[in-house]
């Protein structure tokens, strides 16, 4: 019949293709023999170890090319190389921007051949013991010190400054100089022809981690090395990540078999003991099987990639890159793996693709890919329409996925369904509470509970005069703008609008989800909507229409919040005598001229943020306690998080 769409059913489609798929592997997996399957195995095996080599030497090049590419930047800068280091905000500035660039960096420093020294260091790269260790602010993000000799001063003095993330100091002292860099391995031997961008592992002092740091020195102006400090565990976490089986290994070491980096560096070094010399493993301190041949074989002109045996007659594939942007310092990359760990289930089943399996494979390709796009283009946009809705962005026309698939078409109709619902949901339940809903899946179900809240309270002076002659049509048109604009702020602000009564809103903060800091963004979202509604006041009146000045009431305290209701019809709100509080706050504004009235539980969590003049000592009506009352002002400045 004409218009008729054929649809075929899913699981009939998926159950095919499967079928399809197992038979015709099975049967290619008939024609392999051992031999072939073992030589495959192994090439395959070669081909992966080469792409995880190149692979991990690319991220370690790459690593110590960008350190390099930022120190060669850092000893051309005009403050570094004239050495104007002490109260120079703009470098400082400098610093910390290429330490947030540069993820890998712990520090960045530069000495001076005459002991002058400035530091940057990005606190949390180094772990949460280094905060307890130098007392660090709880809000500092960086510790800059400068060791300089001030005009006037006989020594150099030691000037250490905590930073915040925008690089205001938090705490700062000085003291003399207890450090020269001049006596520090990275400083010595660096301006030496054949010295190595990189040096060997040490004992950093400030942090008492090991690392080892890449450095660059300079002639110009006032002489000295421009350096910056990779922490040892960042490259063991990174190595490590890298792992190849059980017994695989991926690591770095240099020209005197020395490993520099390996996944139990960290564990090595802490098993010796803090009291222990600083001497870097041997290649059989920390690799199980001897790789000597193969290493031979490779530095001798041989092939980067081998298959070897050891003496117990097990297999191993391994691969060795050099890391060329390490420079004179001979660091290499060796990636090690037992062919049966690595491979198996190959090995097991003692199968694998042949030219026959391949060139079947090959010939069915088409067919899939045609079937897997027709099953899967439905898919993909039903996920991200789900994705969106699970989101809660339901703005925009309702999009409708049709397919030739009977399950997906009518899942696409459900999916077109539900985007409807849950959009009309929203615009009859406070958004965050549908939010909420949609993240856990949780019903709307009767019931509450006892949590601290803050509580807000509007209303349009004079409303009734204002509207009482208008155009019905436009009083509701102008008052729903109103709404929306004020609504909007209270979001803006982590609140919640729980309702409209008329021109009135009901708003909380602290409920459904959770806001540590709800009366403080309660407060800066009153003073928001008091500049919001005066600016839509301006447009009002531009337009002929009555200003809306507003009044405000807030509290906050302990309140009952939840659902009630029946079961065909539910509503979400608080309740109790902060809500009752409130509610007394707001018209109190009439009586003593005031925009905005907070209660004294207000004040007192939010008076170091806030300004607040006190009105007056009340008894509100159904309270048996007195009340201070309190004019909110505006903010003091102190940023609110």
């Amino acid at each position: 019949m004409r218009g008729m769409r054929v649809r075929l059913g899913f699981q009939l489609s998926v159950t095919s293709l499967f079928v399809a798929v197992v038979l015709a592997v099975g049967l290619a997996l008939v024609f392999l023999s051992f031999d072939r399957a073992r030589s495959i195995t192994r090439s395959a095996a070669l081909s992966f170890i080469d792409r995880v080599a190149d692979h991990t030497a690319d991220r370690v090049n790459g690593q110590f090319k960008d350190v390099l590419d930022i120190l060669e930047v850092l000893r051309q800068l005009q403050p570094i190389e004239s050495g104007t280091i002490l109260g120079n905000p703009p470098l400082y500035a400098t610093l910390a921007a290429l330490l947030r660039r540069h993820g890998q960096l712990y520090n960045l420093y530069v000495g001076y051949e005459d002991g002058g020294f400035i530091e940057l260091d990005m606190l949390d790269r180094a772990g949460p013991a280094i905060r307890g260790q130098l007392q660090a602010p709880p809000d500092a993000a960086f510790r800059l010190s400068v060791m300089e000799r001030p005009p006037g001063e006989a020594d150099r003095i030691r000037f250490t400054s905590y930073l915040s993330s925008d690089l205001t100091v938090l705490a700062q002292d000085h003291r003399p100089a207890d450090y020269d860099p001049r006596e520090r391995p990275w400083y010595q031997g660096a301006f030496e022809p054949d010295a190595a961008a990189i040096t060997d592992p040490y004992m950093f002092k400030v942090a008492s981690l090991i690392g080892y740091t890449v450095r660059a020195p300079f002639t110009q102006g006032r002489r000295g090395i421009a350096a910056g400090d990779i922490l040892l565990a960042e490259t063991d976490a990174f190595l490590r990540a890298q792992k190849l089986g059980a017994s695989g290994a991926v690591f770095l070491f240099d020209d005197r078999s020395r490993i520099v980096a390996h996944s139990r560096m960290s564990e090595f070094f802490r098993a010796r003991g803090p009291d222990a010399a600083l001497e870097l493993p041997r290649l059989d301190q920390l690799v199980a099987v001897d790789i000597a041949r193969p290493l031979a074989l490779w530095q001798w002109g041989g092939a980067a990639q081998q298959i070897f045996d050891t003496a117990d007659g097990r297999t191993y594939v391994a691969a060795f890159r050099s890391i060329q942007a390490a420079g004179s310092s001979g660091l290499k990359l060796a990636v090690v793996a037992p062919l049966d760990e690595f491979f198996a289930e190959i090995e097991a089943g003692r199968r694998q693709l042949v030219l026959l399996a391949l060139g079947f494979v090959l010939a069915m390709l088409p067919v899939v890919w045609w079937i897997g796009s027709m099953l899967s283009r439905s898919m993909k946009v039903l996920a991200l329409e789900t994705d969106r809705i699970q989101r809660f962005e339901t703005g925009g026309p309702t999009r409708r996925i049709r397919s030739m698939i009977r399950e997906i078409d009518d899942l696409g109709q459900s999916v077109a369904t539900m985007q409807t619902v849950v959009r009309t949901f929203a615009s009859f339940v406070p958004k965050r509470l549908v939010q909420q809903l949609v993240a856990t899946g949780d019903a709307l179900q009767p019931g509450g509970s006892r949590r601290e809240v803050t509580v807000l309270f509007t209303d349009i002076a004079g409303f009734t005069a204002i509207t009482e002659k208008a155009d019905p049509e436009q009083v509701m048109l102008r008052t729903s703008r109103y709404l929306a604009v004020l609504s909007a702020v209270i979001t803006e602000h982590g609140g919640t609008v729980d309702k409209f009564v008329g021109d009135a809103i009901m708003a909380i903060w602290n409920a459904p989800a959770d806001d540590p800091d709800h009366v403080a963004h309660a407060c800066a979202a009153v003073l928001a909507c008091r500049e919001a509604n005066h600016k839509l006041n301006a447009e009002f009146e531009r337009e002929g229409w009555p200003a809306y000045r507003t009044r405000f009431g807030l509290h906050t305290g302990e309140a009952v919040v939840g659902t009630i209701g029946s079961d065909d019809r539910m509503a979400y709100t608080v309740l109790g005598a902060t809500v009752n509080l409130a509610a007394r706050l707001e018209p109190l504004n009439k009586e003593y001229g005031t925009e905005i009235l907070v209660s004294d539980a207000v004040r007192q969590r939010v008076a170091d943020r806030f300004e607040f003049r006190k009105i007056d000592t009340i008894r509100p009506k159904g309270f048996e306690a007195t009340v201070q009352v309190y004019e909110l002002c505006g903010m003091t400045g102190v940023p609110i998080e």
